[in-house]
């Protein structure tokens, strides 16, 4: 990234990969601002201040183009590329160079995805087109064999706490349990500290789960309604604008008996749309597999790499789940993961994994 900006000549193409919330998007603006910016050193670019800069962050350069999933199926479709591709074609206005971001590429479909690789193999004008994804599997060979390629993995839980610091008000303790929760994601991390209903809510959804290991069919089951519910509200509480601000008060300790306030009511007023029920469960999905990575930790007797220390006396009534059942629900988990990006029912997936949440063996205590 930073030859690309100091030679002024990025690549045609560049698919940038790694978690949600990893920085991709954030990584693809830093370049289309150090190409915009208008700093005499490259060295110094971007330099946050020109006016280049500023164009970028506020989103309204007239070189910098952004994609997104719309509709329900959340997908970017073809005329949204043939748009892009038309506006590629013509000659910068301001920067060296067009720049297009392509956010969550992995929802192109096909026929997007096969009109951008016309434009990947024969250029048209001065561009760059940045490809951010979570999943690569999804991008065609054709497509990803045509773009240089950079992996962006997990950030330390520790430098997730300093950028926190720096950029909300949360002190240094709490800034560390939101780095901790984060999961190596600093977007995921910054958004759980700008939004004080978000972690009540992932602690609510974290110790629901967790009580659910001893619980009947019946109790299960019922519980399906209210996860959807809290992951709503989690994708709600997370999708608030960056500027909103953040509750500098520590929250106070709860027994391991309390539950945090409902968000909101078991009846909503209507029923979410597919794609906000699919977010829903996302969410929830996220969440179970890091309170099964923690079980997991737990019943190996690891409690010393447990990241959820808040759960850790709910997580002894765990310590008898066999792990090789364990294990086999963490691979159904990331296929019920899949199977909910192929549109599944939300529903039904969460109704069957809750049935297969394993139990603690015969004989152990609950």
């Amino acid at each position: 990234m930073r030859r690309a900006i100091d030679s002024g000549r990025p690549p045609h193409a560049l698919l940038l990969v790694g978690p949600r919330g990893v920085g991709k998007t954030t990584l693809a603006l830093d370049l289309a601002a150090g190409l915009a910016c208008t700093a005499i050193d490259p060295a110094t670019r971007p330099c946050r201040s020109c006016a280049g800069c500023r164009k970028v962050a506020h989103g309204n350069h007239p070189d910098v183009h952004r994609i997104t999933p719309e509709g329900a199926g959340e997908q970017i479709r073809l005329p949204q590329v043939q748009a892009l591709i038309g506006e590629l074609a013509l000659l910068p206005m301001e920067a060296p160079v067009r720049v297009a971001i392509i956010e969550s590429a992995d929802r192109l479909n096909p026929d997007a995805q096969n009109a951008l690789l016309k434009t990947l193999e024969e250029p048209v004008g001065a561009a760059c087109i940045v490809l951010c994804a979570d999943d690569p599997a999804t991008i065609l060979p054709t497509v990803a064999s045509r773009s240089a390629r950079a992996r962006l993995g997990p950030v330390p839980t520790a430098e997730i706490a300093a950028l926190v610091v720096a950029h909300t008000a949360l002190d240094a303790v709490r800034a560390r349990a939101v780095a901790a929760a984060a999961d190596g994601a600093p977007g995921v991390a910054l958004a759980l500290a700008r939004s004080p209903d978000a972690l009540l809510i992932r602690d609510r959804i974290a110790r629901q789960l967790v009580d659910l290991v001893g619980a009947d069919r019946r109790t299960r089951l019922e519980a399906s309604a209210t996860l959807m519910i809290d992951g709503a509200a989690l994708e709600e509480a997370l999708a608030a604008p960056a500027e909103a601000p953040v509750d500098p008060a520590p929250p106070t300790r709860r027994s391991s008996t309390t539950r945090a306030p409902k968000a909101t009511s078991a009846r909503p007023s209507r029923r979410p749309e597919p794609a906000e029920r699919r977010r829903a469960a996302r969410r929830v999905l996220a969440i179970w597999r890091d309170v099964a990575r923690d079980v997991g930790m737990r019943v190996g007797d690891a409690r010393a790499a447990v990241r959820g220390v808040d759960l850790l006396e709910e997580l002894d009534a765990a310590a008898g789940m066999p792990l090789p059942a364990l294990t086999s629900f963490l691979d159904r988990l990331d296929g019920s993961t899949a199977a909910l990006e192929a549109y599944a029912s939300p529903e039904l997936l969460l109704d069957g994994l809750l049935l297969a949440w394993p139990r603690p063996a015969p004989g152990t205590r609950t």
